[in-house]
């Protein structure tokens, strides 16, 4: 008895063997918009686009999932099984860089990643005015957004602004363009315009510099100090004269 289980028991492996196999090579795909595999998908501002994720090789309803970013997308009970779509409605600046994922249920390992590539203008405008005191320093601060990323300039009352190593610095990222000025002069008076440009459109945001006389400093402390010296005589004064009113009566 006990010879002829050990004798079903090898030749029952090599069977499961086989058949692992033959699951491995007709396992389960996922597709989403006939991508088998993780991809970008560019795309611009846009009213709405549309994801559909497919399973393939299914010998059985397969539930799927999907994923925004690390968060679970609601799905409604007849858009989970084999075939499932979602919309993204609107598309905007937000949705750049972000990842979708189909994932099968039962087997969370067996996915499809697509990740949004976003491309808009630069979105900037309007116009903003700073009083700056002589000999003080400012900064210019233009925020941008685009993609892909703009170049951008500075101008000075519609020209080309010279920039001096000693009195400008400049700092930029991927969505903000700012200009420094040390020490401003009445020179300097006038409007800055930040330019930003793209393969995909341009935008602007004026600066009206106003700078002001140098306002006099005065020292606080001898302020302070005279005022109580001249409060002190005044007191004295009219104690003394209290003393010369009383011996007269």
């Amino acid at each position: 008895m006990v010879q002829r289980s050990s004798l079903a028991l090898s030749h029952g492996v090599p069977v499961l063997a086989v058949s692992f196999l033959a699951c491995v090579a007709t396992g389960l795909e996922l597709s989403v918009n006939n991508h088998a595999a993780d991809f970008t998908l560019s795309t611009g501002l846009s009213p709405a686009i549309s994801l559909s994720c497919l399973v393939h090789n299914s010998s059985q309803p397969e539930e799927l999932l999907w994923y925004r970013g690390a968060g679970q997308v609601d799905l409604k009970d007849g858009n989970k099984v084999n075939v499932s779509n979602i919309c993204i409605s609107p598309v905007n600046e937000s949705d750049n860089g972000v990842t979708f994922t189909c994932r099968l249920a039962r087997d969370k390992a067996v996915q499809v990643a697509v990740t949004l590539d976003v491309q808009f203008p630069p979105q900037l405008s309007g116009e903003e005015t700073l009083h700056v005191e002589e000999e003080k320093d400012v900064t210019l601060t233009c925020n941008s957004k685009s993609n892909p990323q703009a170049q951008s300039t500075w101008l000075k009352d519609n020209q080309s602004l010279t920039l001096q190593q000693s009195r400008h610095k400049l700092y930029q990222t991927s969505e903000v363009f700012q200009l420094s000025i040390t020490k401003v002069q009445k020179s300097d008076n006038g409007t800055y315009t930040c330019l930003v440009e793209s393969r995909l459109g341009n935008g602007t945001r004026d600066f009206h510099l106003i700078v002001e006389d140098k306002k006099p400093v005065f020292p606080k402390e001898a302020v302070i100090a005279a005022i109580v010296v001249v409060t002190i005589t005044i007191l004295f004064g009219i104690v003394a004269q209290r003393e010369k009113f009383l011996k007269v009566w």
